[in-house]
């Protein structure tokens, strides 16, 4: 901050965060959503929180480490831990009783949840059955008196502590750790039908079920089983060593983060003291890990994969990607592409049009080379196997596959390998400097001529994700575009090369300054009388300059709504210093990933397409990618798209000081719903 500056409030973003996972416990428990996608939101609730524990928590908890020799921060680490820990445990109860009252509607619709304790004679013949066949083969226990240190206990996985003891001789008793084999089976077995109705067993119990069959060869028969976890911090230590790849480095920080240092220890609140001091003892749980006794299943992630039983009101309505009015399968996309620009609207239209763009290019005789950027690829992705068979097909096929792509980089590796044996030319990640930008680039020979064809999105080139993330993605033959999207990967194959754009904004060298500048303009137009407003559609607002902005732009008069579906540090609605904004995120069947940047200009009206958030990640250390939108029907789309977002008075909630996730209400008597909305909306007119 320069001095003189006026300092503004803002919500500390990991807090913020934490609001945002409220948002999706909200889905979870709001009846209106369909039960199985109650328990899904659920699972999605876990997961996210995992991962926030793995990366946000494991990063304070360093910093704390740091603060401890007299660093000096701009917030206490301890602070913040501890509003952490606070909201997380208020959380956690919402949780708990959101899945009991799931379970109770469940078995009104005739599907039980049951244990191994609720099991009748033939129930119980066909989950040993399963269990013998499935799942023995699978089971590696531990005994405690062989458990050396928490390194035993991998990131992610659940367990049971085992206590077992015999009749026979009450003083006999021993304790083992069993991995539950959730990544080799489903954690969800379906039993028969009884009378109609539907019985579900969690593998937890399952093995809980089987546990005499590995262990009464001791001679034990009375078995209790607690279940445990331990979340690591997954952040990547990097070696140094010059003589070896960064590919070496890379997978050689992938085990290492196996070994992570512990951020969260959650166990079956029901394990008897002594038997978990024990287990505490001997995973070298520190008192500063947060520890957190819970009910008797943990890892809920996996509900997001929970099974489809039941009648089809337990789902949510099938929406099949619609197709583009301007490309049908018969037609060349080359062809579309070249007499107008076309914006593909996912998850509303298919991602299939992609996987037909380089499947036509990989066998188009014109086509001389084919250009592409990958953040995440599905496990099994067309658009990959594309790739591979245009190189197979002799085309020159280049991929930059961003190896530093968190959670994603054993996957990458994978793909980067097996493109390279095809004959895919891989360009070398960039260290310290990820490339989020999602690009294609294809250059044709059309008379005798280099012609480029471009493909910017704001998502991934995943058929998985395209499936439930709301993104953009632009089609289009505009050459200044095209040509700029060449100088990106000429700075990719350079490395010292820094182009100048003349349309694209690309990070890390233009994007904060590029919105900045829009916004004084803003400014300067309110000041003047104008017309002066904004709309911006993003994941995380947390950049503290452009926020500072925000903030100027509304006392200068700017009306500025923000829809924002993550993070967001700006505090909206406040008299005096940001009365003009107006904040609010989106849950619902889809993730809304896109960024959309819309200014008024005095009424002639810019629109922008990203990849990049108002994250100082994105702004200084990512190659990302901004795109201005012309093509007058497109831009129509996209405002009237936003129109709809502004007026959801049914899944947007505010984001303010004061009603922090308060469903928002709008002018309307009618209920908008504005995913639906927008679906309706692409079926008509896209």
């Amino acid at each position: 901050m320069t001095k003189g500056e006026k300092k503004y409030p803002m919500i500390n973003r990991e807090i913020s965060w934490l609001h945002f996972n409220d948002r999706v416990l909200q889905e979870a428990r709001d009846p209106s959503t369909p039960l199985i996608e109650r328990l899904r939101f659920l699972g999605i609730f876990s997961n996210n929180r995992d991962e926030f524990f793995r990366v946000r928590v494991a990063t304070l908890n360093r910093m704390l480490k740091v603060e401890q020799l007299d660093y000096r921060i701009k917030f206490s680490p301890k602070q913040v831990l501890n509003q952490i820990y606070t909201t997380v445990e208020a959380q956690e109860k919402v949780f708990t009783q959101t899945y009991v009252e799931i379970v109770e509607r469940l078995k009104e619709k005739n599907i039980l949840i049951i244990d191994e304790q609720q099991l009748i004679p033939t129930q119980s013949k066909f989950v040993t059955d399963y269990f013998l066949n499935n799942i023995r083969q699978f089971l590696f226990p531990i005994m405690m008196e062989n458990l050396k240190t928490t390194d035993d206990i991998e990131d992610r996985a659940l367990y049971l502590a085992v206590y077992m003891t015999s009749s026979v001789n009450p003083k006999k008793e021993d304790f083992a750790v069993i991995k539950l084999p959730t990544d080799q089976v489903s954690r969800f077995l379906i039993l028969p039908e009884i009378d109609d109705k539907i019985y579900i067993m969690l593998l937890d119990d399952v093995v809980r079920h089987g546990l005499q069959y590995i262990f009464s060869i001791f001679g034990y028969d009375t078995y209790h089983s607690y279940a445990f976890k331990i979340t690591r911090d997954s952040e990547l230590d990097f070696d140094s060593d010059v003589q070896k790849s960064f590919m070496e480095i890379m997978a050689e920080s992938i085990k290492q983060r196996e070994q992570g240092e512990p951020v969260r220890f959650v166990y079956d609140n029901s394990i008897p003291l002594p038997f978990l001091k024990e287990l505490r003892q001997k995973l070298n749980i520190q008192e500063d890990d947060h520890q957190r006794g819970g009910g008797r299943y943990h890892n809920f992630r996996d509900f997001m994969s929970f099974p489809i039983v039941g009648s089809p009101d337990l789902l949510y309505p099938p929406t099949e990607p619609l197709p583009h009015k301007g490309l049908t399968i018969h037609s060349s996309i080359f062809r579309e592409i070249r007499k107008r620009d076309i914006m593909l609207h996912y998850p509303y239209q298919s991602f299939q049009y992609i996987v037909d763009l380089l499947r036509e290019a990989s066998i188009d005789p014109a086509v001389r080379s084919i250009k592409m950027t990958f953040y995440r690829a599905a496990s099994n992705s067309n658009v990959m196997n594309a790739l591979i068979n245009a190189a197979r097909n002799g085309k020159p096929v280049t991929v930059f596959l961003e190896i530093q792509a968190r959670f994603d980089e054993e996957a990458n590796i994978y793909w980067v390998e097996r493109l390279q044996k095809t004959g895919v030319k891989i360009l070398p990640t960039i260290p310290g400097l990820k490339v989020h930008a999602k690009l294609i680039l294809i250059r044709r020979q059309e008379n005798q001529s280099n012609v480029y064809y471009a493909n910017i999105s704001t998502g991934n080139f995943n058929e998985s994700t395209a499936k439930v993330y709301a993104d953009k993605s632009l089609l289009t033959a505009d050459q200044d575009i095209a040509t700029d999207v060449n100088k990106v990967f000429q700075l990719l194959e350079s490395r010292y090369f820094i182009p100048k754009f003349k349309k694209l904004i690309v990070s890390p060298f233009q994007t904060r300054d590029f919105f900045l500048k829009l916004i004084n303009r803003e400014i300067k137009n309110a000041k003047e009388g104008k017309e002066a407003w904004m709309v911006l559609k993003l994941n995380s607002l947390v950049d503290k300059k452009l926020t500072y902005k925000l903030y100027e732009a509304s006392n200068a008069g700017v009306k500025i709504k923000i829809i924002a579906r993550a993070i967001c540090v700006l505090i909206p609605g406040v008299k005096g210093m940001s009365e003009n904004i107006e904040a609010f995120g989106i849950v619902d069947k889809f993730l809304e990933h896109a960024r959309v940047f819309v200014f008024c200009n005095n009424g002639d009206r810019e629109f922008f397409i990203s990849s990049a958030d108002w994250m100082q990640r994105n702004l200084d250390y990512r190659i990302e990618v901004t795109t201005p939108i012309t093509d007058p029907q497109i831009q129509d789309d996209i405002w009237k798209i936003l129109q709809i977002q502004l007026q959801d008075n049914t899944k947007a909630r505010l984001i303010s000081a004061e009603n922090i996730n308060r469903y928002r209400k709008t002018d309307s008597e009618i209920a908008v719903r504005s995913q639906f909305e927008i679906y309706n909306y692409c079926k008509k007119n896209c």
